[in-house]
């Protein structure tokens, strides 16, 4: 066990070594190649760079003949470093396992290479490294893995806030008051108060209200600094457990949603939130500065523009 533990943290040139087993396979190798790129799942990691660190191993298949010092003869280090470029300028990616997947697969489009040891972690997302590693062959083999149980997500409080309780001047206040309730807070907003584009077709207007109300989430973000648009029940559910208060943007929750919120819904932002709340089992959903809906699966309060105490 302390020889698995100790070889899950080496180099992936450790671990290729201590995988061999049969023919002895040649290995080339890269180590710490650092890269400036935009990738993550969470929106603080969208519109900017962080450095990200790649190492790689390549078991490449032995050389019969000479080699006679002929760099075509051989897997160039520079196919490597050329498949890490290839797949970051492909597109955006939001996750490293996508990233790493999709490099291992390229190497291995190399006649030469028959098994690639990949290991990418971002080294600015924390006081260490944040990182994955994956093995991939020519010889696909599945190893089984046991079955964890999950952290349960805890259960938030989930706030709708009116255009008017948007633009009030106590609104720090019902933060301030929310936040000293201890349960994790995720505010929600309706359409904002302008002329939102009509486009005469169901399903684009349906994605054009979506990016007016998240227009609203961050105008309400703008008000405290606390406050952190997200869009993910990843990075929700990370927020929460790290006492992080969020504004909800709806996009991609309500788009891939298998039982989305309905057509009504998902335009009407009271509505919208309370299916949200649901969603997310929330403990209440509290409203702010509009009558509060009959209660469902989840208890509903209702607080009024000039009820400064909550």
């Amino acid at each position: 066990m302390t020889n698995e533990i100790r070889l899950a943290f080496a180099h992936p040139s450790e671990r290729s070594e201590a995988m061999a087993d049969g023919v002895p396979l040649d290995r080339i190798s890269l180590r710490d190649h650092i890269v400036e790129v935009e990738i993550g799942a969470f929106q603080a990691e969208r519109g900017t760079t962080q450095r990200v660190c790649f190492n790689v191993v390549v078991e490449v298949r032995p050389i019969s003949a000479p080699v006679d010092d002929d760099v075509d003869r051989i897997l160039s280090y520079d196919r490597v470093t050329e498949a890490i470029a290839f797949e970051l300028a492909a597109e955006r990616l939001n996750l490293l396992e996508t990233l790493a997947a999709r490099v291992a697969d390229r190497i291995l489009l190399e006649p030469q290479a028959m098994q690639v040891f990949v290991r990418i972690e971002k080294l600015d997302r924390g006081p260490g490294a944040l990182g994955v590693e994956i093995v991939r062959s020519r010889t696909a083999h599945l190893t089984p893995v046991e079955e964890i149980e999950e952290e349960a997500a805890p259960h938030p409080r989930v706030v709708y806030v009116s255009n008017a309780a948007i633009a009030a001047t106590h609104l720090t206040g019902w933060i301030d008051q929310l936040e000293a309730q201890g349960a994790p807070l995720i505010f929600c907003v309706g359409m904002p108060d302008i002329d939102v584009t009509q486009t005469g077709h169901v399903m684009t207007q349906r994605r054009v209200d979506l990016l007016a109300i998240e227009q609203n989430a961050w105008c309400l973000a703008a008000r405290d600094e606390r406050c952190v648009v997200v869009a993910t029940r990843t990075e929700l559910d990370w927020a929460m457990k790290n006492g992080q208060i969020c504004v909800w943007a709806p996009s991609k929750i309500v788009l891939d949603a298998v039982e989305g919120p309905g057509d009504v819904a998902q335009t009407e932002g009271l509505a919208l939130s309370q299916w949200f709340a649901t969603e997310m089992d929330a403990l209440q959903l509290c409203v702010i500065g509009e009558t509060a809906p009959e209660a469902g699966d989840v208890p509903v309060r209702a607080v009024a523009l000039e009820q400064r105490a909550l």
